[in-house]
């Protein structure tokens, strides 16, 4: 059977807000899914940046 309409799952990017205001080369992104029902809002969540080194806050980007 063929599925129907689009389905809740959808694939989103984070980048790095951090760092960009470094200055430093590079980004930080990473790729996840989120459920659209369930989180209709931009995430934001804190992951591991290479680059820094530590830590950081990361927000769902277009």
């Amino acid at each position: 059977m063929a599925k129907k309409g689009k389905g809740n799952r959808i694939q989103v990017i984070l980048e790095c807000t951090e760092h960009k205001e470094t200055g430093m080369a590079g980004t930080s992104r990473y790729i996840t899914t989120k459920n659209r029902k369930n989180t209709p809002e931009r995430m934001e969540i804190k992951k591991y940046n290479p680059v820094l080194k530590r830590y950081t806050m990361h927000k769902e980007i277009k």
